[in-house]
Formats: structure tokens, C-alpha cells, sequence
């Protein structure tokens, strides 16, 4: 997870955290993380549709998941290397 967090795909708010992502797999990755750390992945969606390259468009997911970490070291991982904003807002 800290590096999706460094990479800027994955954010936090407040108690939840917020994972955009072009890739599917990923996203079922990123919740059996949150499982892991007693979270719970409450939505997945899709987005939008961006381009990569000049003739390929992809789907953009954001997944939200909540995690209550107040002091938790992956909190405070994001405090220290995180941003407010992900890698895709460019797009959206």
C-alpha cells in the first residue's frame, strides 16, 4: 500500500481511503489489503474513460474503502509521503 500511496493512486479522507486505478486486478488487490488491515471496501466504480496513447481508451475505477486508523503507521505513511490529490484528477 505505501506504494500506491507514493505513486498517488491511493489518497485518504479522513477514515477512508480512495484507490483510482485503470487496472481491475489491482483494485482486487488493494481489497484484500483492506481486509487485511480490518478494513472493509465499501464501492468500486468506474469513472471515466481515459485515453492512453492516441488510440486506446481505458476505464478509470475509484474504490472506497474504510479503514479507522488513527494512529495506524499506514496513516501516518500517508502524512509523511501522501497528497490530497490522485494521479488520474488530470483527467477527470
Amino acid at each position: 500500500m505505501q506504494c500506491w500511496i507514493r505513486s498517488r493512486h491511493l489518497i485518504s479522507s479522513r477514515n477512508f481511503f480512495i484507490f483510482e486505478t485503470v487496472d481491475y486486478a489491482t483494485i482486487e488487490r488493494f481489497s484484500e489489503c483492506i481486509y487485511t488491515l480490518g478494513g472493509a471496501l465499501i464501492s468500486v466504480d468506474a469513472v471515466d474513460k481515459i485515453w492512453m496513447g492516441n488510440h486506446r481508451q481505458v476505464i478509470l475505477y475509484r474504490a472506497k474503502a474504510s479503514l479507522h486508523t488513527p494512529c495506524h503507521e499506514l496513516k501516518q505513511y500517508w502524512i509523511k509521503y501522501g497528497s490530497f490529490h490522485t494521479r488520474f484528477d488530470r483527467y477527470l
